[in-house]
């Protein structure tokens, strides 16, 4: 059996996990689990599955969870709080596979634990590889851990590649293995079709009615600007050892087709099916077996048809910026993405409009582009400047 540890189990990532470990109680042990603040849920949880450990970042929480626990008669489970507890129950000697699904910088610290620690670490955290890049890849081939990528997208990839590449994340080299291209495919969101003028009118509710998929809110909001993508596209990079211009993003409004992989004999191999996470979930669990996932065959027979678009950057800036911090280097990187959580979480809260989510971040990548960062603490140390700029810029922008 496989001794799971789920870092952020009551997220979408996270429940989508235990729906699939659901299925095969014979394959999977579910040993440790995290969440931030959501204590019914994480009670439910540890009801069902009944870790050894389980983590709430707020220490209010973890009091009211383990009063509840009590309360229910359970108390074989070890209730602990902060930051630093994620990262012990990530290298935890009793846990073989890790599922990092904390959504944002806030999961870089626990996945690269994970990962030093040599474990199996199935890689839902984007904001990981996309704020620390090369260090984190370097920790991967220095401690030999498993490395497989949950995105859709980046698991399309991945199982579109052929074996030898699928066993050198991060570190492979596509070219000699026949690639050409990746095709990273985006849905478009929920405003491909609208009116440029219009976006400046959008609410958090519009924002986060994604088409297709269902996501935290975060999550809708990224793939509304199209940061989501550009944050895949600087993930892919590094996954998969490609120089931007090897990347190309593809509209496809369906998200059937989940990426694709272009080869240099003019060969196209794309991965399909319905847009459900379980699906990339148990591929990784199970890699390189396959099982039950609980999603539904395609049905090619009521499928829509397949429809392929280029970009319109200027709908997108966040794509075009994030394309651009990818060719600038890290510190453009790191910058964007601690600028975009900031300015996501101000328009969710209404306090400012949905154009300005992209004139925040561009305003903090200009200001940060040159910072070097050639360690985990340069990181975390910029991450926490830029979060201050941009909180500034939030407050000027206010409406």
């Amino acid at each position: 059996m496989q001794k799971l540890c789920i870092l952020g189990s009551t997220g979408s990532i996270g429940k989508s996990t235990l729906d699939v470990i659901r299925l095969h109680p014979e394959k999977f042990d579910v040993v440790s689990l995290s969440a931030h603040s959501s204590v019914d849920l994480m009670l439910a949880q540890c009801i069902e599955f009944r870790p050894k450990t389980v983590v709430m970042v707020s220490i209010e929480h973890a009091n009211v969870l383990a009063s509840k626990l009590l309360a229910a008669s359970i108390n074989d489970i070890n209730v602990t709080s902060g930051t630093c507890a994620l990262e012990t129950i990530a290298q935890d000697i009793g846990t073989d596979t890790v599922m990092a699904a904390i959504v944002g910088a806030s999961g870089l610290l626990p996945t690269l634990a994970a990962v030093k620690a040599g474990k199996k670490v199935l890689l839902a955290n984007k904001e990981a590889l996309v704020t620390s890049g090369a260090i984190f890849i370097d920790a991967v081939k220095q401690s030999g851990a498993q490395l497989l990528p949950i995105d859709s997208e980046h698991n399309a990839i991945f199982q579109c590649l052929p074996l030898n590449a699928q066993q050198q994340p991060g570190y492979c080299d596509l070219a000699d293995n026949g690639v050409s291209k990746i095709l990273l495919t985006g849905s478009g969101g929920p405003f491909r079709t609208w009116d440029n003028q219009a976006l400046e009118h959008v609410t958090p509710a519009q924002a986060c009615a994604h088409p297709n998929w269902d996501m935290g809110r975060k999550i809708s909001v990224d793939s509304a600007t199209m940061m989501n993508k550009g944050l895949e596209f600087i993930e892919a990079k590094w996954l998969f050892n490609v120089d931007p211009e090897d990347i190309q993003v593809v509209l496809h409004p369906q998200s059937t087709i989940h990426s694709m992989v272009q080869y240099k004999d003019g060969s196209v191999i794309a991965q399909m099916g319905n847009p459900d996470m379980r699906t990339p979930i148990a591929h990784a669990l199970s890699f390189p077996q396959r099982i039950e996932s609980g999603v539904a065959p395609f049905d090619f027979f009521t499928a829509k048809s397949f429809e392929f678009q280029d970009v319109d950057y200027i709908k997108y800036p966040n794509l075009k910026l994030a394309i651009d911090a990818c060719k600038s280097g890290q510190g453009a990187c790191t910058a964007l993405n601690a600028a975009n959580e900031v300015a996501v979480d101000a328009f969710l809260n209404e306090k400012i409009k949905f154009t300005d989510i992209a004139k925040i971040n561009e305003t903090s990548v200009n200001k940060f582009v040159s910072e070097k960062v050639t360690s985990i603490e340069d990181v975390v140390a910029l991450d926490r400047n830029v979060r201050i700029f941009a909180q500034s810029l939030v407050s000027e922008s206010e409406h």
